[in-house]
């Protein structure tokens, strides 16, 4: 196999941000080609210029699927920056439950979802919360670009030192452990998350408003141009009152944002 150009790497680098809002340093590129050349060998390529055309012929979907799995980075686990799910407990909840609490609903879109780490975490926390006032609908929209780690998502399955960072009440009560090795996420917490593949610099497939939006260390691969726009389209369907929050290791800017900065990666839309 030939090793990847740099104008085969241009190529690619122009459909990642074309398509999915990725931008690529140039630093990248042995990251590239060491997370295609396993797609190459299988398909029996031995240029990327042929697999780039492979790639913009095929209609069945399949492949940018594919394609979307080996150069997306998926990581995550349970609790990471464990201040915004407090303050979502202590601030943001009880802010809803009073806004809220003729329709008794919680519509909160986790957009960056991964294999499910985040979204169960939330889930857990809304569950945790509203046992004090039940009748509550808290489910939950998940998304992600990437159709592999949804399918982990869905099915609920995390190795069980994963859970370490979790609180050992709800180890015990929201998940079923089938052995050392192995936990399985509770129906009851399951059934709660709707998972969808969406991507961000796409229009919404949807039209209600949401109270809260997690988005947090996706936006870090976006250029700023990009990364304003999405950020827009949040504050369209966010509800007034309703958050944003962000990964700590990105930020908004003030002139490319109508949210109010409350926290570091915390944000919120004027009442």
């Amino acid at each position: 196999m030939k090793e990847l150009t740099n104008a085969e790497f241009e190529k690619i680098r122009a459909y990642i941000k074309a398509n999915f809002g990725i931008s690529l340093s140039d630093e990248k590129k042995t990251l590239v080609h060491s997370r295609l050349r396993s797609t190459l060998q299988e398909l029996g390529m031995s240029t990327f210029s042929d697999y780039f055309d492979y790639l913009l012929q095929d209609r069945t979907g399949e492949a940018m699927t594919r394609f979307v799995n080996k150069i997306t980075t998926n990581h995550t686990f349970f609790m990471r920056e464990t201040d915004h799910f407090d303050y979502f407990r202590d601030v943001v909840l009880p802010w809803l439950e009073g806004k809220y609490a003729a329709q008794k609903d919680v519509r909160l879109w986790c957009t960056a979802s991964s294999s499910g780490e985040e979204p169960v975490t939330l889930q857990i926390i809304l569950q945790e919360y509203f046992k004090r006032s039940p009748g509550w609908n808290t489910q939950i929209l998940a998304s992600d670009i990437s159709a592999q780690v949804l399918d982990k998502a869905v099915a609920g399955r995390y190795v069980t030192n994963a859970l370490e960072t979790l609180p050992k009440g709800w180890q015990s009560e929201y998940f079923n452990k089938y052995d050392d090795e192995l936990s399985k996420v509770k129906d009851c917490i399951l059934k709660q998350i709707v998972y969808r593949k969406i991507n961000l610099v796409e229009p919404f497939p949807f039209r209600k408003t949401m109270q809260v939006i997690f988005c947090r260390n996706v936006m870090i691969y976006f250029d700023s141009q990009t990364r304003d726009a999405v950020v827009k389209r949040f504050y369209d369907i966010t509800e007034p009152g309703g958050y944003l929050f962000i990964g700590h290791s990105e930020s908004i800017s003030n002139s490319g944002t109508k949210y109010e900065y409350i926290k570091p990666a915390v944000y919120r839309k004027p009442l």
